[in-house]
């Protein structure tokens, strides 16, 4: 297409395309970097586009006001009811407070939610990346706020290629204007969840917050500005790992946005009133490539930019609606629906297969072990280390006696009482270094651990080398106790 030439929806690519009329040497110019050419997204219309706009107000509203969600969880803890408190060391979500050495629940998490897009993937492709995913949410809404100060994508070809006036520059000015405030609530609202929201924000306009603060909201702003306002398809095809991961699991009978080759071919323009014996139902009006946001032709079947929004179905959709065609030329099947199809057969979805199967199991399997874990998980712990210079100490009358460090975990938010006892050890005497009278009784405070040096007497110098034990704590206010292992050390024999 000659430079200057004016681009409709009708008939057009979804990219600008310029030709120099120049004569070029291909061998001088030959390069393995092809430029990137700007994709300009025609707003859809139908219910694949209003879908979308619901996932991205819902996903929208859980990102910006969950750190503003209150949890009363007592005195002496926070009340935000989702916070990784990395200072304490505390990962707080509603209810569940999850401790450093409780670091399984996260990984149950990570597994549970790979497995989530693994059978996404195996059913219904690449859903997640065409409604949920962050990179698409934020470019829809960055599209959105482009179409409204530059209007929809003839508009915005037309002002790309108009000379500079002030005009031009106030519209740009605005839409960078506007995606720097996205951005930035955005960097805001992801450090909210590292400190108490209220409270970093005031400190935050008062310029009073840690630098830390500053710096991480400045990355991220930067990040979403860039992703979000320039970069866009490219993270989708050049840098994001799960097109190629999707592709390893999909197979026949995955769900794909897919064009009904059968149906719509041979493809041409169409006139009203004229026959549509000998022809398919595409009218090539090329509406499908306007509205993608990834630059492509799902007529030229999958391809791994194919995100599956969907917004081609709509467009689509609209124009066999004009034409007076049946919907869905371009809609959501398998490669064996497609086939069974073209055969003359009814399509049909087979949605539980093995692998299907394979991930469902095991998040059920991951779901419910994570979930026994959280019902039966102890609110006290105990740990113990033996001090090891020196190993034992022979006391004047001939009794042998060892010193451990104990750490007693208080997970509640109240203070308890416990008192510490062994088992393995006949007649053991024990005693803290400290406290009342040397009593074997510890108060803890509420939401801590609290570590303390004890000895362990035996009653006579007839001790193995080593001995296995057992410290047992004791929660005096309800008698529930917790256990661990240990060892006992003396002279050699």
């Amino acid at each position: 297409m000659p430079e200057g030439a004016d681009m409709t929806d009708t008939g057009s690519r979804s990219r600008v395309e310029t030709v120099d009329v120049a004569p070029v040497n291909k061998k001088e110019n030959r390069s393995l970097y092809k430029k990137r050419e700007k994709i300009y997204p025609k707003r859809a219309q139908g219910g694949f586009r209003k879908f979308k706009w619901f996932v991205m107000a819902v996903t929208l509203t859980i990102y910006y006001v969950t750190p503003w969600l209150r949890w009363d969880r007592g005195p002496n803890a926070p009340d935000q009811a989702v916070l990784i408190d990395l200072p304490g060391r505390r990962f707080y979500f509603f209810f569940i407070e999850i401790w450093p050495q409780e670091v399984f629940f996260i990984a149950g998490l990570l597994i549970l939610a790979a497995m989530v897009l693994f059978l996404t993937a195996a059913t219904v492709g690449r859903a997640w990346c065409g409604y949920s995913c962050p990179q698409t949410v934020w470019t829809d809404l960055f599209i959105a706020v482009e179409r409204f100060w530059e209007g929809d994508r003839n508009a915005r070809m037309r002002l790309d290629r108009a000379p500079a006036s002030v005009g031009k520059f106030g519209k740009k000015l605005g839409k960078h204007i506007s995606w720097l405030l996205i951005a930035v609530a955005t960097g805001g609202a992801w450090v909210f969840y590292f400190a108490d929201a209220p409270t970093l924000a005031s400190e935050l306009f008062a310029l009073d917050a840690q630098f830390a603060a500053y710096v991480w909201i400045g990355i991220l702003t930067a990040f979403t500005y860039v992703f979000g306002g320039f970069m866009r398809e490219q993270v989708c095809t050049y840098m994001c790992p799960w097109p190629r991961i999707q592709a390893a699991l999909a197979d026949e009978d995955t769900l794909i946005v897919n064009y009904n080759v059968e149906r719509g071919e041979p493809r041409g323009s169409h006139k009203a009133g004229e026959s549509w014996e000998g022809r398919g139902d595409c009218v090539d009006c090329n509406q499908c490539v306007a509205v993608c946001p990834m630059g492509i032709d799902i007529r030229d079947g999958q391809q791994i930019e194919c995100i599956s929004c969907a917004l081609c179905i709509d467009a689509c959709n609209g124009v066999m609606e004009k034409v007076g065609r049946p919907p869905n030329l371009i809609g959501y099947s398998t490669l064996n629906m497609a086939d069974q199809d073209a055969r003359g057969e009814t399509p049909r979805f087979r949605m539980f297969r093995g692998r299907t199967v394979l991930y469902a199991g095991m998040i059920a399997l991951v779901g419910a072990i994570m979930l026994y874990a959280l019902l039966t998980r102890s609110v006290m712990d105990i740990g113990v280390q033996h001090q090891r210079n020196p190993l034992f100490t022979t006391l004047s009358d001939g009794s042998i006696r060892n010193a451990y460090t104990v750490r007693i975990t208080n997970k509640l938010h109240e203070d308890r009482t416990f008192r510490l006892r062994v088992e393995g050890l006949a007649g053991a005497d024990v005693r803290r270094i400290g406290g009342d009278a040397g009593l074997p009784v510890f108060r803890v405070g509420p939401d801590t651990i609290e570590s303390y040096r004890v000895f362990v007497t035996s009653p006579g110098p007839d001790v193995p080398a080593s001995r296995d034990l057992e410290f047992v704590i004791e929660d005096l206010a309800n008698g529930n106790t917790a256990i661990t292992d240990s060892s006992f050390k003396g002279p050699q024999r």
